[in-house]
């Protein structure tokens, strides 16, 4: 599934004024997690997603944001590194 994304949400999501809302700890992606980024996309529609250096395999962070997408029913604007967002 590929959705066009507005630019404005693409600019919104690499603003320096965007702050992270959420950030995944040491515990990973839990139901409680995803139910929370949930809320903040019924809320904003973006949210800005940072998770701690070294939970996961560098190689398998791709993977971390593609699942967090598709459990929320999102779209992945931008992911660079350790830091996400996700629009819908």
């Amino acid at each position: 599934m590929t959705t066009r994304i507005p630019e404005s949400i693409r600019r919104e999501a690499m603003s320096r004024e965007f702050q992270v809302s959420i950030r995944i700890g040491k515990s990973g992606v839990t139901e409680t997690l995803i139910s929370e980024i949930d809320t903040q996309l019924k809320k904003r529609g973006i949210v800005k997603i940072k998770m701690n250096r070294g939970l996961f395999e560098r190689d398998a962070i791709s993977g971390v944001w593609a699942q967090l997408a598709e459990q929320t029913g999102s779209v992945l604007v931008l992911a660079r590194g350790n830091v996400g967002v996700l629009w819908r």
